[in-house]
């Protein structure tokens, strides 16, 4: 139990190709193979924005209170 025997697989490998056919699998897998591709090259960018120096706008919750208080002043 558990383990599947080469007859096995002959058997999913049929309905797969009756499910899919033989020219639809290697076009999903280059599908597959350019997301990740993709995939990789958007993490390379991150990482060269930020040694880049890049600078990130960081959100402080303290500028929001004080310009809404200031906002609430004013009216």
């Amino acid at each position: 139990m558990g383990v599947f025997g080469w007859w096995q697989w002959l058997i999913v490998l049929v309905i797969v190709l009756l499910l899919f056919g033989r020219g639809k699998i290697p076009e999903l897998m280059g599908d597959v193979a350019k997301g990740i591709k993709n995939f990789r090259s958007g993490l390379s960018d991150d990482s060269d924005a930020k040694e880049d120096g890049a600078k990130t706008v960081e959100h402080k919750p303290e500028e929001a209170v004080d310009t809404a208080a200031t906002a609430k002043k004013k009216s």
